[in-house]
């Protein structure tokens, strides 16, 4: 990935991996904002958590009880659903789990066999799609793979609610499906037996922010209540705890970045309690031990960014059945063999993502030399890249640049495979239907989410949908925005600049998309730079008002030129836990020199 070559979109030589990021010319100006309501500092760390909740809509501390969760019977197609899966576990019928390669996928698909099997389902198999065998979804492919197994019933997990043809072949063949997702449907539902997804037309479920694993755990309670309802229970057969899967159900919902609402701060904190006490499965603790994680200390930020993508690359770079097994792995020594595997896949996936994305900063540099401005959506590819990674790198671009991002890259039937990531304002499945509804052929598969989406396009038609896209991008946005905004909750005084108060606000959550981790920010003295592993900014600084404090910036060394002896931070305040002496650390988000100077 390093060596010479030519980009495809572009006719220009990538060359060798060169340092980063880009020059300060193509930056993309950064405002810190403070909400109107952090104007005033607070005093005392009780009022400030009491802030934090309020500028999150929160009158004060969000209830966390696993009983305040929506019940069950709000969910369109839930009843059925659980009939038809209680009617085969009785049946002792086969039941085959079809997953998704990413991380909620996986956690679906463990949470669905350990519960089933909880519940007495017999004969439990699971298959997880290739990506780059079988792309996504039930295709008729993955259908006929399935039915080796000889199943009485497909269930779903993440996925099925565009599979049209893979139902239909699944009918063919005699076999019910039973969907359960969370992306948005098309014009047309699939002819399945049963169909369990909050999003689906005419669902009252007033979450639709659920997960794929918050789905399945939300269909096996409901299909324990039917079994207890038939007597199932009793006489020496004991009613499972379904609450015994939420660490997965935690780790699944965090990882895949859905909207923290009221019900899924619920499914989350009450995972991390359980994991925290030590009560979570042997895969998930093989992994965040193999991060350097300390597991009675986990936070939601330890799920998305260390546990999150080792699962993550078993889909991205082989096969996800790796992942399933680690968690439903109860053999210690064997779950840690697993996650030994996934924590070597990730490192191999962050040498692809850093090639990668250097190739791809180029190819933005370039456009932004040529002209003026960007485009409001930037759509990108490389001959050679990587088909699992592109997500990430669409990702990475997204944050840098401040713009709705495509990266392709081509697989193996000859297509062209897209992973899309949005910015606020812009609902990117919507905007891929707006261009498809406007240029009838172009695109050949959608689907997603608002931040998220993937498609697919055969290759002549990748200038052409680039156009439409960055058009579609600019009538919806009007022209890129030329500065991104950090919400701050305001200046955070030296007096709560401790260790109480950053152990307090890891615990204060769970933080994540939509009820978003606290960023204070203020100017500080610097005392001390210097770079750590040649892309970590760190630096040794002090408020008016306050001790010295270490701060580091991930990925920020390329900034170290603009390091002065006072600069504006925008920071998250953390524990820097090494080898036992736990000390407060500031975690830089942006640095610059203060407006006053």
């Amino acid at each position: 990935m390093t060596s010479q070559r030519t980009n495809q979109s572009t006719g220009q030589s990538t060359g060798q991996r060169r340092s980063r990021p880009p020059p300060s010319a193509c930056e993309v100006p950064v405002r810190i904002r403070r909400a109107q309501a952090a104007a005033n500092p607070v005093q005392s760390l009780d009022a400030l958590l009491h802030r934090l909740h309020r500028l999150r809509g929160e009158s004060g501390p969000p209830t966390t009880a696993l009983a305040d969760l929506l019940p069950t019977s709000a969910m369109l197609g839930l009843d059925a659903a659980a009939e038809l899966l209680a009617d085969i576990i009785d049946a002792a019928g086969r039941i085959t789990v079809v997953g998704d390669f990413d991380a909620d996928g996986a956690t679906g698909s463990a949470v669905a066999i350990l519960g089933l099997r909880a519940l007495g389902a017999t004969t439990v198999t699971h298959l997880t799609p290739s990506r780059f065998e079988h792309g996504y979804g039930l295709s008729p492919a993955v259908v006929d793979a399935a039915s080796a197994a000889r199943p009485d019933l497909l269930l779903t997990v993440d996925n099925g609610i565009a599979s049209l043809a893979g139902v239909e072949r699944a009918r063919a063949l005699g076999v019910p499906v039973l969907i359960t997702d969370h992306h948005l449907p098309g014009a047309e539902l699939p002819a399945a037996a049963a169909i369990v997804n909050p999003n689906q037309p005419g669902c009252p479920f007033p979450s639709k922010h659920l997960a794929g694993v918050g789905v399945m755990f939300y269909l096996l309670v409901a299909t324990r209540s039917v079994l207890r309802r038939r007597g199932r229970f009793g006489n020496g057969r004991a009613e499972p705890n379904l609450a015994e899967l939420l660490d997965l159900v935690a780790l699944g919902t965090v990882a895949d970045v859905v909207t923290l609402d009221g019900n899924n701060r619920i499914l989350v904190e009450q995972g991390l309690r359980r994991i925290r006490a030590g009560r979570c499965r042997p895969g998930l603790r093989a992994l965040l031990e193999i991060a350097g994680r300390r597991v009675e200390q986990v936070t939601a930020r330890d799920l998305g960014f260390a546990a999150g993508p080792r699962l993550n690359a078993a889909g991205r770079l082989d096969d996800m059945g790796l992942g399933v097994e680690c968690l439903i792995s109860d053999d210690p020594v064997r779950s840690m063999l697993l996650a030994r595997q996934l924590h070597a896949l990730n490192g191999e996936r962050r040498e692809i993502e850093a090639a990668m994305r250097e190739q791809a900063e180029s190819i933005v540099e370039a456009l932004a030399a040529a002209r003026d401005p960007l485009p409001a959506g930037l759509c990108l590819y490389g001959e050679d890249w990587h088909q699992g990674v592109i997500g990430i790198v669409a990702a990475r671009l997204r944050e840098h640049w401040h713009r709705p991002v495509i990266i392709f890259a081509r697989a193996g039937d000859g297509d062209l495979r897209g992973s899309a990531r949005s910015v606020d304002g812009l609902h990117m499945r919507d905007c891929i239907d707006a261009v498809d509804k406007r240029h009838p052929g172009l695109i050949r598969r959608f689907g997603g989410h608002a931040m998220a989406a993937g498609l697919s396009l055969r290759p002549e038609a990748l200038d052409a949908f680039r156009a439409a896209f960055a058009e579609q991008v600019r009538q919806e946005l009007g022209e890129a925005p030329a500065e991104r905004e950090l919400r701050s909750d305001g200046l955070l005084p030296g007096a709560l600049q401790t260790l109480r108060t950053a152990e307090a606000l890891r615990v204060a959550g769970p933080w994540g998309k939509g009820y978003s981790e606290p960023l204070f920010d203020g100017v500080f003295e610097v005392s001390d730079v210097r770079v750590a592993a040649e892309r970590h900014l760190k630096l040794r600084v002090c408020a008016a008002d306050g001790q010295p404090l270490d701060a580091i910036g991930f990925n920020l060394a390329a900034r170290r030129g603009v390091v002065d002896k006072r600069m504006h931070l925008a920071y998250r305040l953390d524990v820097n836990d090494y080898r036992g002496l736990r000390l407060p650390q500031l975690v830089i988000e942006h640095l610059q020199p203060p407006s006053d100077d």
